[in-house]
């Protein structure tokens, strides 16, 4: 077990399915971990609710007026520099406003099936494949 170096950061994330396709977004080569696969959300701000922390993230990084759903899973993650990490996966069951790709290299739907034919941050790795499988969603 790796050693959790400082707090564990809280990170909240949007499962949107649409026709059968999952939302996922690319990291740009000058991010943390650049061109891994995520999807779409964010730090959860001092004070702020997760739901909205997805919102505002939501907004900010794909220009949407999301309706949060209910939470689908909840991940605790240690990567090797021991950084922490707890991602909330909630799913999105609407939006408003069309996707805008404002942050990303890349913003793509793929089926559920091929998910895991991307290189996906370390942390997404089993719900991607829980996905891929159709345990979740």
């Amino acid at each position: 077990m790796r050693e959790v170096t400082g707090r564990v950061r809280q990170v909240v994330a949007a499962l949107i399915l649409r026709e059968g396709k999952f939302l996922i977004c690319q990291r740009t080569q000058h991010q943390p971990m650049p061109l891994k696969w995520e999807f779409p959300g964010g730090k959860i701000e001092t004070g702020e609710q997760p739901r909205d922390a997805l919102r505002r993230e939501l907004e900010e990084e794909i220009g949407i007026d999301a309706r949060i759903g209910d939470e689908v899973a909840r991940i605790q993650h240690v990567y090797k520099t021991g950084s922490a990490v707890e991602l909330r996966f909630f799913s999105v069951p609407e939006y408003k406003s069309e996707i805008e790709n404002r942050i990303f290299r890349d913003v793509q739907w793929v089926e559920r099936a091929k998910l895991p034919e991307y290189d996906f941050l370390d942390a997404d790795l089993q719900l991607v494949r829980d996905l891929a499988a159709g345990k979740i969603l």
